[in-house]
């Protein structure tokens, strides 16, 4: 009789022998002979002899006879654990547990944790970036890492040029373009339409085109083609290759790849919907920002602009200049503020800009183009209202003369060569509100090296200073701008901007506005009509 695995080392009498095991048992004495085995042990190790050392399995055979504990191992192709007692004599019986099909459920369980982690990092990887190209590198690395000795990754273009990223196997990536048709490879035409789905195809290597196959890589032992599916539209095609002394794609491992493809095609495809939309956002924005303004007709004109937010390019505040034409010869400058901040605020100065410059041809009547202004705004969807002034300008000799109508809007501040500050004679009533408005307008004459400077609310109602809470105010303006005589449009601009930034420190403000004219100082050099920035003589 010996002791079961069940109750080892306890000594006491078992109704398990043995022989009438049902499991392989081998009894080794302390030299390591074999004092006995029975019929199942003797089947499954058909070289282990009664008196006869253990030589196979060789991980049995080097266990530990002193102090036995279980160790595991291979016998051909199946796999047992062995589980020691002690027998009388100081024998050691090993009861063998066939784990082939739990090893087996192991293996195929953590390979399948392997492909999640897989996953998942390719998961994050490709959603770190919202840019196309990064997007295909990242899909061409992560798939001659884990999926194949080599890969690339083609979009599809409208353009007679494929762009291809490649990733060899030393893991060196490339970007190409290639000028063959997709249908000279099968299955890429099919792959980069998209439509309709298509699985993934096997290609004879033998058929594929020198441009697909990297430098150096040595004989192709398979290659695959797995589309790249987008949100709704095709992102691309993956294309696998492994080298001939590998072994080809398990089923397994072409549903890892198709998984993954589905990845890395919803982030392509993500990244090239984020480019087309930043893409249009860009044109859009730059409709919407205020213009480089450069001397006009022999007058100086200087702008600066200041969204709510540091993070905004544009707001509710704007401002335009319109040199002379055909049907009006004076320029025409608008600077004007909607009610309101951010993209909202400035697709509504968008319109009224469009408006304004549709109605070019009426600005020698200021008041009739604040009506028509007003009731475009009114008939719209829009609740916001706005405040504008327009100036129309013309040079006569060495002054330039100034037509001023404001319409709700702060009064341009006239600043006089001996540091005189005044408020241009103008007012009226805002924009978008009431069925009829009423507007005044100013004459104004500037001397040489004299300012009209135009500003919004942004600017006297910048809350800040000592306390942090009190607003620049008029006064404020006033004396920084008396302070601006005789300089350049720019430095009027650029002087008015510091001290309001001064006064807001890291404090909230709305949007800032601020646009010089300037007579320039001395008689104009340049050569082009003084339509160019040109120089004047002191």
């Amino acid at each position: 009789m010996t002791s079961s695995p069940a109750r080892p080392r306890t000594g006491a009498v078992s109704t398990v022998s043995v022989a009438s095991a049902p499991c392989p048992v081998v009894v080794l004495d302390t030299d390591g002979r074999i004092a006995e085995l029975n019929d199942v042990a003797g089947t499954l190790l058909p070289t282990a002899r009664v008196g006869r050392p253990l030589s196979s399995p060789r991980w049995l055979a080097a266990a530990d006879r002193t102090r036995p504990a279980p160790v595991s191992g291979t016998v051909g192709d199946r796999s047992f654990s062995a589980h020691p007692s002690v027998a009388a004599g100081g024998r050691t019986v090993w009861w063998l547990m066939e784990e082939t099909a739990y090893r087996s459920a192991m293996g195929e369980l953590e390979a399948e944790r392997g492909r999640t982690r897989f996953l998942t990092e390719a998961s994050s990887a490709l959603l770190a970036s919202l840019n196309l190209d990064r997007c295909m590198e990242v899909t061409a690395r992560l798939a001659t890492e884990h999926l194949a000795d080599a890969a690339l990754v083609i979009a599809p273009t409208a353009a007679r040029t494929l762009p291809v990223v490649a990733c060899d196997h030393r893991g060196e990536l490339t970007r190409s373009t290639v000028s063959e048709a997709p249908d000279s490879v099968p299955g890429l035409a099919e792959a980069l339409r998209g439509f309709p789905p298509v699985p993934s195809r096997w290609v004879d290597p033998a058929s594929a085109p020198d441009w697909l196959i990297p430098a150096d890589f040595g004989e192709v032992g398979s290659l695959v083609i797995t589309p790249l599916p987008g949100h709704g539209v095709p992102a691309g095609a993956l294309i696998l290759l492994r080298r001939a002394q590998q072994d080809a794609f398990s089923e397994a491992e072409e549903s890892l790849a198709g998984l993954f493809a589905a990845r890395a095609g919803a982030a392509m495809s993500a990244a090239r919907l984020y480019a087309e939309q930043n893409s249009i956002s860009d044109t859009l924005m730059r409709e919407l920002l205020p213009p480089t303004l450069r001397q006009t007709e022999g007058v100086e004109f200087a702008g600066g602009y200041r969204a709510s937010k540091d993070t905004e390019r544009v707001g509710g505040d704007f401002y335009d200049v319109h040199p002379p034409g055909e049907d009006s010869p004076e320029t025409l400058v608008v600077l004007g503020d909607v009610a309101g901040k951010g993209l909202e605020a400035a697709v509504l100065t968008g319109r009224i800009r469009n408006t304004l410059h549709a109605l070019l041809p009426m600005a020698g009547d200021h008041a009739r183009m604040l009506r028509l202004v007003n009731n475009a705004m009114r008939t719209s969807h829009h609740t916001r209202f706005a405040t504008l002034v327009l100036a129309s300008v013309r040079r006569e000799e060495h002054e330039v003369v100034l037509r001023l109508t404001s319409a709700g809007h702060p009064a341009p501040l006239i600043i006089r060569r001996d540091g005189t500050v005044e408020e241009a004679d103008t007012g009226g009533t805002l924009i978008g509100v009431l069925p009829a408005i009423t507007s005044r307008t100013a004459q104004v004459r500037l001397a040489p090296g004299e300012t009209c400077l135009l500003f919004t609310d942004g600017v006297t109602e910048a809350r800040g200073g000592p306390l942090g809470d009190t607003m620049f105010g008029d006064q404020r303006l006033k004396r920084a701008a008396a302070e601006c005589a005789g300089m350049p449009a720019e430095a009027v601009v650029e002087r008015v901007q510091m001290v309001t930034s001064q006064w807001i420190g890291d404090g909230r403000h709305d949007d800032i506005a601020v646009l010089a004219i300037t007579a320039p100082r001395g008689a104009h050099l340049g050569a082009v009509d003084g339509a160019n920035r040109g120089r004047y003589t002191a």
